[in-house]
């Protein structure tokens, strides 16, 4: 006999807000030990300029089960993975504006566990994301393995027309042939073709088992199977035009594309739109499951601060320095350990090089550290550095070296149309969606990864189009409970 203790459920809908990402974990946390969240299988989706899934690199796997020390452990990159690890949550969908790209579009399917020779957290995941980090190990190297799906949405701002100053979609746009209603009607005449292929399918065949079954009647059978055979074919070829966008189909769709801007890549069928973020998450979420809406507000509007710390010779000489080389096309086990190895010997000489420039910046370590395979520009960098300062923060330029890897941090001021368009992106879906059961949401003002200018006002309409879909929210400004002062705040490796 079970003796699960049965769902609760929030009369309003919770919005905890907090200035550092991280930060919404003991929230989520609170929402489980309170049952309003299952304890284990949760999924999240998650509206970033960043997939925050890294790990962190030396903690131990069994820190996720001291709560405490957990928190202090954790940061704005790696709050996810460890509740993954911990069976909290099970399935992941990372929604990122177009100019995001540091996963692949698409589904990923990967094993997290407990490395049984470091007893660190690690992924089976070879995308370079992870490899970059130095997080890949073989799945026979995992024990308590846990089950992540991780899905990677595109999503482009709406067309102009489609959104008002306020950042909500006009009434007009909802009451007639908005993108909502317009994929709506697409999703659905979709389940319904296939609900309808599949009746006259079975239907055709119980015909002909009928007729396979009556001796007597075997020139009818022949002619019933035909005819089954006929439509059929009739039915792949409706479908075929479907797939190829053919009229009237492809007018629907049109209303739905993204808007168009020379910034934004081509990525075929990943195009971003309503329509397509829709069937994704459709297919991710269930209306009698739990889920969490997790909101960075850098989704709308994203900087590099690093880029604003250092100029862009010493920038280029940080991606030189930390560059990260990948295995070659369909590599085998041996060639992604050592692709690892050489990821991992490289991040830690480098962390050890300006541990050392801390203590003594002078001419002889310099050279020393410069001597080393890879390393000569080094020497060019605290060249330049001292030139503005004479105590430059070696600690920090690695935690920016940290993020030039593959692909550097995403930056992209938005303008205010731009947020305005993307709001209106994020209300079409929404409503579209099953109502969360919690929305965390960050700020990332202070590190400056959301212009600290637009944050409040991204806040404000996010917030009123929360309101709009779910009605009043129980609304919780952790931040402003926060004792961090913004002179202390620096940015971190996101």
């Amino acid at each position: 006999m079970s003796c699960v203790p049965p769902k609760r459920s929030f009369q309003q809908l919770p919005v905890w807000i907090v200035e550092d990402h991280h930060d919404v974990v003991c929230h989520i946390y609170r929402s489980i030990a309170s049952r309003h969240l299952p304890l284990k299988n949760i999924k999240m989706v998650h509206l970033d300029s960043h997939p925050d899934l890294l790990i962190p690199v030396n903690m131990t796997a069994d820190t996720v089960f001291d709560k405490d020390k957990l928190f202090s452990e954790l940061s704005i990159e790696n709050w996810i993975m460890p509740m993954v690890y911990a069976g909290h949550v099970s399935d992941v969908a990372w929604l990122h504006p177009y100019w995001a790209q540091q996963i692949r579009e698409g589904e990923h399917r990967m094993t997290v566990g407990r490395d049984v020779s470091t007893t660190t957290i690690r992924v089976t995941s070879t995308d370079d994301y992870f490899l970059s980090d130095g997080l890949y190990v073989p799945e026979e190297q995992l024990e308590n393995c846990k089950h992540l799906r991780l899905n990677v949405v595109r999503v482009s701002p709406v067309k102009a027309s489609h959104s008002s100053p306020s950042g909500v979609c006009t009434q007009s746009t909802h009451s007639h042939s908005s993108d909502e209603v317009e994929c709506l009607i697409r999703c659905e005449l979709k389940f319904f073709c296939l609900l309808l292929c599949g009746a006259l399918i079975i239907l055709h065949v119980f015909q002909f088992v009928i007729t396979h079954n009556d001796h007597h009647i075997s020139e009818k059978k022949t002619e019933d199977r035909e005819r089954w055979l006929a439509k059929r074919s009739r039915l792949e070829g409706d479908d075929a035009a479907e797939a190829s966008g053919s009229e009237p189909d492809q007018r629907r769709l049109d209303a739905l594309q993204p808007a168009e801007s020379s910034d934004e890549p081509n990525l075929g069928n990943h195009d971003g739109s309503t329509c397509y973020v829709v069937e994704r998450l459709s297919a991710f979420l269930s209306h009698t499951e739990s889920y969490i809406l997790d909101i960075d507000l850098d989704f709308f509007s994203c900087k590099n601060p690093f880029k604003e710390m250092y100029t862009q010779e010493e920038y280029a000489i940080l991606k030189e320095l930390y560059r990260f080389r990948g295995p070659g096309s369909d590599p085998d086990q041996e060639e992604l350990q050592e692709c690892v190895d050489r990821r991992v010997h490289q991040l830690e000489d480098l962390e050890a090089a300006f541990a050392d420039l801390l203590e003594d910046d002078g001419e002889e370590t310099v050279n020393r550290w410069a001597a080393r395979p890879g390393m000569a520009s080094l020497a060019q960098l605290v060249s330049s550095l001292k030139l503005r300062n004479l105590s430059p923060d070696y600690e920090m330029v690695h935690q920016a070296g940290l993020t030039c890897d593959s692909v550097e941090l995403p930056h992209h001021i938005s303008t205010d149309e731009e947020i305005d368009r993307l709001v209106s992106a994020v209300h079409l879906f929404l409503k579209a969606l099953p109502k969360p059961t919690l929305v965390t949401m960050s700020r990332s003002s202070l590190d400056e990864y959301c212009p600290v200018e637009q944050v409040d006002s991204v806040q404000t309409r996010v917030l009123a189009v929360l309101e709009s879909i779910y009605g009043p929210l129980d609304l919780h400004k952790d931040y402003e409970n926060s004792t961090t002062e913004p002179q202390d705040c620096q940015p971190q490796a996101s």
